[in-house]
């Protein structure tokens, strides 16, 4: 197998986006980022933490040693910092002079970030280039595998995988529990597993921060090569899922600045990138519907979005994800055709068939452990649904057999499907639906 492929200078583009992972700058030029961007980062550490060593200071910010000496020698040139002591390879204790403690607060007064050293935003968007899900036609023995743990049958799996591959967005609609937000959470699986993102971009000179601990997940790099010469203003995560239910509103599409502390947070669309936007619960938003519909219509279709930075300056980044509008109501009803058609792919996620729920009524029983007889299933059809009415949905076996799971667990019972057992959760589970 070949060496993995890292994104430099000469190199600013990959065409294979597994194989993508930003290489650590060798010199100031190559980080992309102008020394005033650094040295504040480095005055406004030492002003809130106090006195440090280069080589911590070098790893706070995401840069390796010998980028960073330099601008420390001209910090002490300049009277902002002196040594507080000599240490091992030729490195120092840093602090502060009164000079630097001043430029430092002042510095912090305008935005309070010290963290790692951001990643230019031209050198984010290459990255998206590189890793971006259009390039990525997962054959459909990938797409079911992501969704092997779903009951899905082979004309929807086809047409969900179709959209896949269109690589653009498509409405999932149908009545509730039937799984639309599971297939939209693990859509994402079919496009490879990881990527690079970088924690924070500057754009004219405003940080924006990316990386969301509690939306992105973290996978830990085994390469060791990768691990020692990877750039570490970046991290590897999981090609990304975000979801927004019925909360999301106008500002989480735009850059929200922190009044107190001067940094940006990245709208909900850029940290989809390379991976999923799910629109979940889609019609019951507290936005207006045609306020979200407008704001994306040029996304959709120039695959490039425009922010506002607090500055007032508009910048240009990469819309590069699918996006996914989950519903229980007719599309139809809620956007009109110019919108409809923006979205390719329109798919109903319809009920499951009697053979169908039976099939993953047993399937998972075996998963949960129980002894579960098809007579079983075939006594809550006739009972419970046929003999009702009752629409089937995909969803009702799994919170079934949880009702009878707890019913056995606190009464000490075997982990056997009876008529007892089921009644009780049909009762239970059904009292005012």
């Amino acid at each position: 197998m070949p060496a993995p492929t890292a994104l430099s200078d000469q190199n600013p583009v990959l065409p294979n986006s597994e194989r993508f992972w930003p290489k650590a700058p060798g010199s100031l030029p190559a980080t992309g980022l102008a020394e005033p961007e650094v040295s504040s980062l480095i005055l406004k550490y030492l002003y809130n933490r106090g006195g440090e060593s280069g080589a911590r200071l070098a790893a706070q910010l995401g840069l390796r040693f010998g980028v960073v000496e330099p601008i420390l020698r001209q910090l002490k040139a300049d009277n902002l910092v002196i040594y507080k002591g000599a240490l091992a390879g030729g490195d120092y204790q840093y602090e502060l002079t009164e000079l630097g403690r001043s430029r430092g607060l002042g510095l912090a007064e305008q935005c309070t970030y010290f963290g790692t050293a951001p990643v230019p935003l031209g050198h984010y968007i290459a990255s998206v280039k590189a890793q971006s899900i259009t390039a990525i036609k997962p054959p459909l023995s990938d797409i079911q595998a992501a969704l092997s743990d779903l009951k899905i049958n082979p004309e929807l799996m086809s047409n969900i995988g179709q959209a896949i591959h269109s690589g653009r967005g498509m409405f999932l609609f149908g009545s509730p529990g039937n799984g639309k937000t599971s297939i939209a959470e693990r859509v994402t699986k079919s496009f490879g597993d990881t990527i690079w993102i970088p924690r924070c971009i500057s754009a004219a000179g405003e940080i924006i921060r990316l990386f969301d601990p509690n939306r992105h997940k973290p996978v830990t790099v085994t390469n060791g090569d990768i691990l020692e010469n990877a750039d570490g203003r970046w991290i590897h995560i999981e090609r990304p899922t975000i979801v927004a239910g019925g909360e999301l509103q106008m500002e989480n599409l735009e850059i929200t600045v922190i009044r107190k502390t001067g940094i940006g947070e990245a709208p909900l669309q850029l940290k989809a990138n390379c991976g999923t936007l799910l629109i979940d619960d889609f019609g019951r938003q507290k936005m207006p519907v045609d306020q979200l519909l407008n704001r994306w219509i040029i996304p959709l279709e120039q695959r490039h979005d425009f922010l506002q930075l607090e500055s007032g300056r508009s910048i240009q980044v990469p819309f590069d994800e699918l996006i996914i509008f989950s519903t229980n109501l007719e599309p139809k009803d809620l956007v009109d055709d110019a919108f409809l058609r923006r979205i390719p792919y329109k798919i109903e996620v319809k009920d499951p068939t009697a053979s169908d729920f039976k099939a993953l009524m047993l399937l998972l029983a075996k998963k949960l452990e129980f002894q579960c007889e098809p007579a079983m299933v075939d006594y809550l059809i006739q009972a419970f649904y046929e003999t009702r009415n009752r629409p089937f949905r995909y969803c009702h076996p799994r919170d079934l057999l949880r009702q009878i799971e707890n019913r056995c667990s606190l009464h000490n019972l075997p982990k056997v499907v009876t008529r007892e057992g089921l009644d009780q959760a049909v009762s239970n589970y059904f009292s005012i639906m």
